[in-house]
């Protein structure tokens, strides 16, 4: 059976946990106010869609492919981005709420976080390199063994990271954000 190719669609205000979305491939789509949480997306391609207020709380990714995926004011609650496919996988990030996630071992080069909150999710083992926390909150976010070489940190917060259990060559900090690298030495600043 062949998977159906969709292009050029928009989709709005669908709740995909009653009609689950059909396998296959959807490109340059916009889907807006949809609501795929807990659904099933396994082995689905979106390639350069774009997802405006979407819920996609606790979905299945097994296998989903994104690549060059927008995702605006979305909720990603307790989403597993590490089993996603990892061919050509790309996203950006503005003004979501990935909270609970895991992006464990995954190569997000040159990823974008725009206003987003990114509290206790789970960072470890991965390639973040160049990546963009641009004013997100990362409080309790796990960062270990993660290359964060490059990586924009200078207008994020609430941040804890260990600069000896990750590679942070050339990785930017504002001064006053710099207290986040010395939280393990439980010392007081002022």
């Amino acid at each position: 059976m062949i998977n159906p190719y969709t292009e050029d669609e928009h989709f709005e205000g669908v709740n995909y946990t009653e009609t689950p979305l059909t396998k296959g491939e959807y490109e340059n789509c916009t889907f807006r106010n949809c609501n795929f949480g807990g659904s099933e997306l396994a082995e689905i391609i979106f390639s350069q869609c774009k997802f405006e207020s979407c819920d996609f709380s606790m979905a299945k990714l097994r296998n989903t492919s994104f690549r060059d995926a927008k995702f605006k004011n979305c909720k990603h609650l307790g989403l597993r981005f590490d089993e996603c496919s990892k061919m050509l996988l790309s996203f950006s990030f503005e003004g979501c709420v990935l909270n609970f996630s895991s992006f464990y071992k995954l190569k997000i080069k040159g990823t974008t976080f725009k206003e987003c909150k990114l509290q206790e999710v789970e960072f470890r083992e991965a390639d973040l390199t160049n990546v963009n926390f641009h004013n997100c909150d990362l409080l309790s976010a796990a960062f270990e063994n993660t290359i964060l070489e490059g990586a924009d940190f200078r207008t994020a917060y609430n941040y804890s990271l260990e600069p000896e259990l990750n590679k942070m060559k050339k990785a930017k900090f504002s001064l006053a954000g710099v207290a986040g690298l010395l939280d393990k030495y439980k010392i007081v600043i002022e």
